[in-house]
């Protein structure tokens, strides 16, 4: 009886997308010490800010795969919404926000841990 139940759950496992395995996922240090969480959210990945003045909100979704990612950066201090995308290199990530696709503005994160 047990045997069909462990079947499908190991079967369900093995077809789930490994999005979790994606670089993006983990928790992110900022320049100014606060960490962000990027975390899978359907086929995209969402950010939760986890520490400081902006706590609890969002820096954009993306989607992608392996170190290039695109989709919308949100400024939590406004709550305006950019074009953006996030490269990542080793334990680096660059999160760049643009106005028009021309006038850009990046910052630096590095890895501070793995979640999720």
């Amino acid at each position: 009886m047990f045997k069909p139940f462990a079947a499908a759950t190991l079967l369900a496992v093995l077809c789930t997308p490994a999005l979790a395995a994606e670089p993006i996922v983990g928790t992110w240090r900022l320049t100014n010490g606060e960490t962000v969480d990027y975390k899978p959210c359907g086929a995209k990945f969402c950010s939760t800010v986890n520490s400081g003045a902006y706590k609890g909100k969002t820096v954009g979704t993306v989607e992608g795969s392996g170190t290039r990612y695109t989709g919308t950066v949100v400024d939590p201090s406004s709550d305006k919404s950019y074009d953006g995308r996030v490269e990542i290199t080793g334990d680096k990530l660059v999160l760049t926000g643009c106005v028009a696709k021309v006038f850009c503005r990046s910052q630096t994160w590095t890895r501070a841990g793995k979640s999720g």
